[in-house]
């Protein structure tokens, strides 16, 4: 069974939508005990990162993703919810749950371009189980105004990218460690590559 965490940060109808599509098994839950004892998580989200992990916290739901982080249990974390896997977010000075070590940052002012950024974007990826069949430069849907940056906090290179995107900087569109993954992008709402995505995390891995 996949365990959908909900925490009041949106997003989950068009989730369910495409799990159902998918003919996927799952709960939506907010039960810490239920996210430990599940075959795979699935931590969608959209908002303030500071809201989010402080929603978290009071439920005991961060506990309980790291729990389940810690037994090798597929993690796939959606927008908001990539972001939250990662170390620390500038929006509002966020500590975030450390799964995946990296840092969210602002889109900054002079990049020339609309922020949030809101739409589809080209990805290239790693070739990992996540993106196992989906081209090269495919299209994914994104809403946005914080990034994944590609840098650790020591200023070198993430060596947990598993998809790169550019919208007037280079970030992270896509991370992997272990047995956690994110994107950036949303998959469900991503048409058919965004639905292979999914799949690929429901039937691949593991």
């Amino acid at each position: 069974m996949i365990a959908v965490v909900d925490y009041e940060a949106g997003n989950l109808t068009s989730v369910e939508t495409a799990l159902r599509y998918l003919g996927a098994e799952f709960t939506i839950t907010s039960d810490p005990e239920t996210i430990v004892r599940s075959d795979k998580v699935i931590f969608p989200g959209v908002g303030e990162a500071r809201h989010a992990m402080g929603v978290l916290s009071g439920r005991g739901l961060d506990e309980a993703l790291i729990s389940f982080a810690s037994t090798g249990k597929p993690l796939f974390g959606i927008c908001l919810g990539c972001q939250i896997l990662q170390d620390h977010s500038e929006e509002r000075d966020t500590d975030l749950l450390g799964l995946i070590p990296g840092d969210i940052r602002l889109f900054p002012s002079d990049i020339d371009m609309k922020v949030p950024q809101i739409g589809w974007n080209t990805v290239t990826h790693d070739a990992s189980p996540l993106f196992e069949g989906i081209p090269q430069e495919s299209s994914f849907y994104f809403v946005h105004s914080y990034y994944l940056s590609t840098k650790l906090s020591d200023g070198r290179d993430s060596p947990w990218i598993a998809g790169r995107s550019d919208y007037g900087i280079p970030f992270a569109a896509a991370v992997h460690r272990d047995n956690v993954w994110g994107t950036q992008f949303h998959p469900e709402k991503s048409g058919p590559k965004g639905l292979k995505l999914l799949r690929n995390f429901v039937e691949r891995i593991g």
